[in-house]
């Protein structure tokens, strides 16, 4: 084999190909609910993923120590882009998260997914082990993911928010802290509660409502989740077919190309389609986290970690919300749901990935302290 080029052999393949198994699945879904044309929404889906897939390799090539030097770097500019957000973002939807450059708009929150990660893996790399529970150590790492999560909170995404915090929480948990903080922190929650309900949005308010109680206002609040369970429940189990879909068709189901993409699927393909789904998706988590499993290095192993735990939050927390089991938080079906900002975000975070594979791949590791050896 040694006559195959070497990026090429150090390409994930297996991983590759279920990317694009899951882009060409949500490629036909969006074919779908714009009534059997490619446009607007699987033309424009398609050609943001051959973009995004060129900077994906292009990310694919930056060493692993290089994305330890930019992290706190990648994390100050993210964090003003989250506060030039809140003086002069863009509202859209009842809300402020976008920064309109006139050809783009920027979504940071999005960017801050990713670099909360990159830093805590780094803080917690130079941090000698014996001080990693130490209270006054801890003030940074929680200040490092509880501003930015503060600041999304403000726009107000409550989802995203819920995804830096708990990306977070998983990082500083497998760096080694203490179980006993967490609970302190788990108590110190609870009592909270009635705190922060009292400082949600109106409509916030009403989604938890609504998940307690759906059918309580089935044509008001609740009517997202109620269509969404029965475009899924309907599908059965082979689905009614492609294109025969009736609850997206018949304009039943709100946001049927966004974040409930999912229930458009199944309602087509059932629950066959929607086991596609979920194994695809479960193999791109399970390549992320084994490449931290097998890590070298603290910050190879909680980067890694930490952006397949974010991966898995963005699916479970889709699934569970269209299916009932959670509060419609406008998380999307990242790589299926139309948009590019998830979709931005999940092909950067695997170039990040595909470097830490490459690495492995060929022999090269970061060391302890921090400098490249082979």
């Amino acid at each position: 084999m040694s006559f195959i080029p070497t990026a090429i052999r150090t390409l994930p393949l297996g991983m590759l190909a279920t990317l694009i198994a899951i882009v060409m699945f949500g490629l036909a879904t969006l074919y779908s609910a714009a009534g059997g044309s490619i446009s607007p929404w699987a033309s424009n889906q398609g050609l943001r993923f051959v973009l995004l897939s060129g900077l994906m390799f292009a990310l694919s090539r930056i060493s692993v120590a290089r994305w330890m030097d930019i992290a706190y770097p990648l994390y100050g500019v993210t964090l003003v882009l989250l506060l030039i957000v809140e003086l002069f973002g863009k509202i859209g939807m009842g809300a402020q998260r976008w920064i309109d450059l006139g050809f783009i708009r920027l979504q940071p929150s999005e960017f801050m997914k990713i670099a909360v990660v990159l830093s805590l893996a780094k803080f917690f790399h130079r941090l000698p082990a014996i001080y990693v529970s130490t209270p006054s150590v801890l003030v940074a790492p929680i200040a490092l993911f509880a501003v930015p999560a503060a600041l999304v909170m403000l726009q107000p995404d409550l989802g995203t928010a819920m995804m830096i915090s708990m990306a977070s929480v998983l990082v500083i948990f497998l760096a080694g802290v203490g179980l006993r903080w967490f609970l302190t922190a788990g108590a110190a929650l609870l009592a909270a509660l009635p705190v922060a309900w009292s400082m949600l949005h109106d409509y916030q308010k009403n989604r938890v409502l609504v998940f307690m109680d759906p059918e309580g206002d089935p044509l008001g609040t609740g009517y997202h989740i109620t269509q969404s369970k029965i475009a899924i429940g309907s599908g059965g189990l082979f689905g009614k077919g492609f294109l025969d879909g009736t609850q997206s068709h018949l304009a039943y189901l709100p946001e049927a190309h966004t974040d409930f993409i999912f229930a458009t699927m199944a309602e087509e393909w059932g629950v066959m389609g929607g086991l596609f789904v979920v194994l695809t998706y479960g193999y791109l988590i399970r390549w992320g986290w084994r490449l931290g499993v097998a890590g070298d290095t603290i910050f190879t192993r909680l980067t890694a970690c930490g952006l397949a735990f974010t991966i898995f939050l963005y699916v479970s927390i889709n699934l569970a919300m269209v299916m009932g089991l959670a509060p419609v938080v406008g998380i999307p079906l990242p790589l299926m749901s139309y948009g590019g900002s998830a979709m931005m975000t999940v092909l950067i975070l695997l170039g990040i990935l595909m470097a830490i594979h490459r690495e492995n791949v060929g022999g090269s590791r970061l060391n302890s302290t921090g400098s490249f050896a082979v």
